[in-house]
């Protein structure tokens, strides 16, 4: 795992799941697990989040809502989807509401299977995540300084 600057902050959100999954996400946050050795801190404001793990299918009722949740959180951000419901639709994907997985709506950066998915694959990915969102960091800080200034600004 690479050094990051400042600790990484995760959202989760549950799309529409069994809730298998995300007791698993919240056994990861325990001391048993400790996902938080890593500086990982949880927030619920996706304003401060660095990091959005998801569990679930995505549905009519839930597609707008996954969407604006990723679009508020500052970039770089990266996506966690865990559990098979989150990466394929799982059991669901057959149900007249269920769109898929998760990336039919948003970019998925770390896949994390399994029904339930176990904290240790949930810490594997979250690890995963963190040196992906350090890259995507880097890239972000080595673009020129015209890259970045948007189109038509004039000085």
């Amino acid at each position: 795992m690479t050094y990051l600057a400042k600790s990484p902050w995760i959202i989760h959100y549950d799309a529409s799941s069994c809730n298998g999954c995300d007791i698993e996400v919240l056994a990861a946050l325990t001391p048993v697990y400790d996902v938080e050795r890593f500086g990982i801190v949880n927030t619920g404001n996706p304003k401060h989040a660095d990091v959005f793990l998801v569990t679930g299918s995505v549905n009519e009722k839930n597609r707008e809502i996954l969407k604006n949740t990723y679009d508020l959180m500052p970039d770089p951000k990266v996506v966690v989807a865990i559990g098979i419901c989150a990466t394929s639709g799982g059991i669901f994907r057959e149900c007249y509401n269920v769109m898929g997985g998760i990336d039919k709506v948003i970019p998925v950066d770390v896949f994390v299977p399994g029904c339930a998915a176990r904290p240790e694959a949930i810490i594997d990915g979250v690890v995963k995540a963190l040196g992906i969102l350090e890259a995507k960091r880097q890239a972000m800080n080595d673009r020129p300084a015209a890259a970045a200034k948007p189109a038509g600004d004039s000085v």
